[in-house]
């Protein structure tokens, strides 16, 4: 196949813009040939999601690709990690397979950390030998976010291995340092580690990169770190890249990176400072061979009308028409069925919390952020049992290990905002048990018991009403188009909000709750946790404390 384009031509290597024909020829760009002619379109290199877990979308990667093409992405930086801790090895070779059936470019990472924690219950192990032969193969092509910093920092033997086996194989290692400074700072990314996406304030983020590190700028549907980080652009052009790092469904059906592309534009930044950072600068840094319009390059690129309204016209990939004016052309592909999903149905006298003291420490959730604080309340006690409050806005959030019959972790959580019912996901970092809160034992119970029937998904219970979204693939993601799966979980954002919830995202808000290894506290199906710490402390507040 083999065709030519008339277009200004934006070169992310010489940094010019100039009208070009460009020949497309085997999936390449054949030549590049400066014309005297003036057009109205623009082309230029596709862009690339430089973090992100698939799963988050609840998609299946040949549908996460089918819908971000027509914001024009070309490929991303997948970290299987979310998979990989329902089940091992075998979910990477899940997207790994259903990656290959479709004209994206998507490029895996060997996760390392699973389960992340010692503290909480997954379906898997990947330990180092795991590790050293996921990166031994060309798919993967980086060592996933080190999430476990305590273990690098003290130098734990395991940890140690797999940024060895790394390093063996010349693969980039990627970190996740929350509110790390100063030495801990300097003593982790001196392993090996190369960038952080967890950044989230503008001198911790500062300090990293004057230490070397590559910084992305997140903005996903529950973290956005947009604002915060953009200035940094400016002085920092080379080592910064954008991600979203989670992406719900409703919000991937709006907008990718090209949000980013265009709020950095709006706000005034140089042109090839924000391109290079939606494309030129992932590339190189995770060598990947996603095409920059240079001659001999794989023909990936998109066209835009111009950099005011910056519309997606057409999106290429590998030579591929894969998008149009808003229209997909990936087909959708069979995605068969795998699970890990074997606890039995749940009582409400299960969730009840008996009263142990006059004081509890609650869970402040925090608008757009991953990271919560650690509040103090007093208990509503009824009976001897410490109940949600909601004139407080202090529910119950408990968390149930899917993978076998345990007991149930519960804590209290601030900040949801619910009036009614109870919210519940078994899309819930890192280890992909269920989540709930909510305002009584019986429709928390509810919720979480919808969950368990359905092998997987997000619901909502109140007395009159159950709804969820079944997700089958790992209890993570579904085989529904990507469009049916947005309007499904739509309609769930849309009536927890309708019973209070204030958050932009209740649902990707909930996901985070258990997830440990972001401060301050949390809650694992083991219990409540403390991520400064790192250890278990006690729902309610000793005297001695």
């Amino acid at each position: 196949m083999e065709f030519t384009l008339r277009a200004n031509l934006v070169d992310m290597i010489s940094k010019e813009i100039f009208p070009a024909e460009i020949t497309v020829s085997n999936r390449k760009i054949a030549a590049v040939k400066r014309i005297e002619e003036t057009l109205d379109i623009y082309i230029l290199p596709g862009f690339i999601d430089a973090h992100v877990h698939i799963e988050s979308s609840m998609l299946v990667p040949s549908e996460f690709a089918k819908i971000s093409v027509k914001h024009g992405t070309v490929g991303t930086i997948s970290d299987p990690h979310e998979i990989a801790n329902v089940l091992g090895i075998e979910g990477v070779n899940y997207m790994i397979d259903n990656a290959k059936q479709i004209p994206f470019h998507f490029y895996f990472g060997a996760p390392s950390c699973v389960p992340a924690t010692q503290f909480e219950t997954a379906g898997a192990i990947i330990d180092s030998n795991d590790i050293d032969e996921l990166l031994s193969r060309k798919e993967i092509v980086y060592l996933a976010e080190m999430m476990n910093f305590p273990g690098v920092i003290y130098k734990d033997e395991e940890v140690l291995k797999k940024i060895v086996s790394a390093k063996k194989h010349k693969k980039p290692i990627d970190g996740h340092a929350p509110g790390l400074m100063d030495e801990t700072m300097k003593t982790y990314f001196d392993a090996g580690i190369t960038t952080d996406h967890e950044c989230f304030g503008y001198t911790e983020a500062l300090e990293k990169l004057k230490h070397g590190v590559k910084i992305m700028i997140r903005e996903g549907s529950a973290a956005k770190n947009f604002d915060t980080l953009i200035p940094l652009l400016k002085d920092f052009p080379d080592q910064m890249m954008f991600c979203c790092d989670d992406k719900h469904p409703d919000n991937l059906i709006e907008s990718h990176i090209n949000d980013h592309v265009k709020r950095a534009l709006k706000a005034g930044y140089d042109l090839f400072d924000v391109l290079r950072a939606a494309s030129y600068n992932v590339i190189k840094h995770y060598n990947l061979p996603i095409g920059l319009l240079q001659t001999g390059d794989n023909a990936d690129f998109i066209q835009i009308d111009n950099f005011e309204d910056f519309n997606i016209l057409k999106t290429y990939i590998n030579g591929e028409l894969v998008a149009e004016n808003g229209d997909s052309f990936i087909q959708s592909v069979e995605a068969p069925i795998v699970n890990n999903f074997n606890c039995s149905l749940k009582q409400p006298s299960d969730f009840k919390i008996k009263s142990e003291g006059d004081k509890i420490r609650v869970i402040e959730a925090l608008d757009g952020q991953l990271i919560t604080h650690e509040t103090q309340a007093k208990p509503l006690d009824i009976n001897g049992f410490a109940e949600s409050n909601t004139e407080e806005d202090i529910l119950k959030i408990a968390v149930v290990d899917r993978y076998e019959n345990a007991p149930i972790a519960t804590a209290f959580i601030k900040n949801i905002g619910l009036k009614d019912g109870a919210i519940a996901s078994c899309v819930a970092h890192d280890c992909h048990n269920i989540v709930v809160v909510g305002t009584n034992d019986d429709d928390i119970c509810k919720a979480v018991n919808a969950i368990i029937n359905a092998k997987g998904g997000i619901s909502l219970a109140t007395k009159t009403e159950e709804l969820v979204l079944e997700l089958p693939v790992a209890g993570i993601m579904t085989d529904l188009p990507a469009e049916e799966v947005a309007e499904l979980y739509i309609k769930l954002d849309r009536r927890a909000k309708e019973l209070g919830s204030q958050l932009r995202a209740p649902y990707m808000s909930l996901s985070f709750m258990a997830l440990l290894v972001i401060p301050e506290l949390k809650l694992s199906d083991k219990g409540l946790f403390n991520g400064k710490s790192f250890e278990f402390t006690d729902v309610f507040v000793k005297e001695s404390n």
